[in-house]
């Protein structure tokens, strides 16, 4: 008997087998745990292999392959990682009651304009040497990844949408890369259904794109990609991704793939003074040569920022005054303009702001429900919020006093009491 699971396909690793599920994320099943539990339950000896991406069993029961297919995906989350980080991932849905509103880390972000940022997941297939969240495959910090469920995500993003109005730009980032987010394309086709709902663009480093999958999101509504490449010699861009494996060819092969499928590129290379500061003729050229920027500005150079949670390559650090001279300098010679980009470059304004919850200085009964991403961190949820707790040693499940010690932008993190 060959199984096959939606979406999914299998591989054998050493004694287990690997289920690879919508290709970011996969789970690991003993052999020995799965022929037991067949065994268990019909009295047989099953003999067990992975042919093709099929599971094979050496038997004809329709409910051995019923069982086998409620047996996985009963224990999927107890297994599951992300292909790229191989952190184990924590699967929010609706049933977990977890509000999408009040943590960076996934959910919605409202900075009080009528661009609203969806992070559907956490996680980076790149390990970029100046990140500012230490992610990505060789994080020294990052210790799990969450994935929201798209109904879930969709669902509130609905409320939130409601409350905005309409003349939305649905932004999918992420702390990462937005993806490797399993519904990637659902989520697009969710968000372009949404009648408040005008623009929707997405940060990638385009690794991960294909022609179908760029078909895919191009008739799923995208809109616009901007495209982090950071440089065009392959070398250095290796350098600055972190990866050994990085193929820069692909990337630009999938920069001029999303032009002509109608997805407008807006390249956004992260300068670093004394390091790629000399490729920015190179870029406009390359964005020239592609016809990026069709709707919106076609480079959005971003400077160098050391932040305290990130990586701090040794290298100069320009001052925002310094930086935005050397782009106007920029656009002088190469009459590339805009390269000082404003809001209203991209159809931004402000927009009412969903009220704030708490304010900084209260202190508030909170019930942990996650745990953080980080060492001493954990999430904790009240009035319909997550607060992100820090410095504290409190278990899931607990309840404990906190201290709103931030709130900006309708982000909340708090300290034991």
């Amino acid at each position: 008997m060959r199984i096959e699971l939606p979406n999914s396909y299998f591989e054998e690793v050493d004694n287990s087998i690997r289920l690879i599920w919508r290709n970011t994320l996969h789970a690991d099943f003993e052999k020995a745990l799965l022929e037991k539990a067949i065994r268990r339950k019909f009295k047989v000896k099953p003999e067990i292999h992975v042919e093709d991406g099929y599971l094979v069993v050496n038997t004809e029961n329709e409910d051995i392959e019923k069982f086998i297919a409620f047996f996985i995906q009963s224990h999927l989350g107890e297994f599951l990682k992300s292909r790229y980080t191989r952190r184990k991932v924590v699967y929010i849905h609706e049933g977990m009651e977890v509000p999408l509103l009040g943590y960076n880390g996934f959910g919605l972000i409202d900075r009080g304009t009528n661009l609203i940022q969806i992070r559907g997941s956490t996680g980076c297939n790149v390990s970029c040497i100046f990140c500012s969240v230490d992610e990505g495959p060789y994080s020294r910090t990052r210790l799990l990844d969450y994935v929201v469920d798209i109904d879930y995500l969709l669902k509130w993003f609905d409320e939130v949408a409601r409350f905005k109005g309409k003349g939305l730009e649905a932004h999918l980032d992420g702390q990462g890369e937005p993806l490797l987010y399993p519904f990637i394309v659902e989520l697009v086709q969710g968000l372009r259904e949404n009648p408040n709902v005008s623009v929707i663009s997405m940060q990638s480093n385009g690794i991960l794109l294909n022609d179908k999958l760029v078909e895919e999101l191009a008739e799923a509504g995208l809109d616009r990609v901007n495209l982090s490449i950071h440089s065009l010699d392959p070398e250095k861009a290796k350098m600055l991704m972190g990866m050994k494996d990085y193929d820069l060819n692909h990337v630009l092969e999938m920069a001029e793939a999303l032009v002509n499928a109608g997805i407008d590129v807006l390249l956004a290379p992260v300068i670093i003074f004394g390091i790629n500061d000399n490729e920015a003729e190179t870029f406009i050229e390359f964005a020239r040569k592609i016809g990026a920027g069709k709707r919106w500005p076609a480079l959005g150079f971003q400077n160098y920022v050391p932040y305290k949670f990130g990586r701090h390559p040794t290298v100069k650090f320009l001052s925002f005054k310094e930086f935005y001279t050397w782009l106007r300098n920029l656009e002088e010679k190469t009459g590339m303009r805009p390269l000082v980009l404003r809001p209203e470059h991209f159809g931004m304004h402000r927009r009412r702001f969903i009220p704030l919850q708490f304010h900084i200085g209260e202190v508030v009964k909170v019930k942990v429900i996650l745990p953080g991403r980080i060492k001493g961190e954990m999430l904790g949820t009240a009035r319909n919020r997550l607060i992100e707790i820090i410095n504290t040693n409190a278990k899931v499940g607990e309840e404990i006093k906190v201290k709103i010690v931030r709130t900006r932008h309708g982000i909340y993190v708090g300290t034991p009491v």
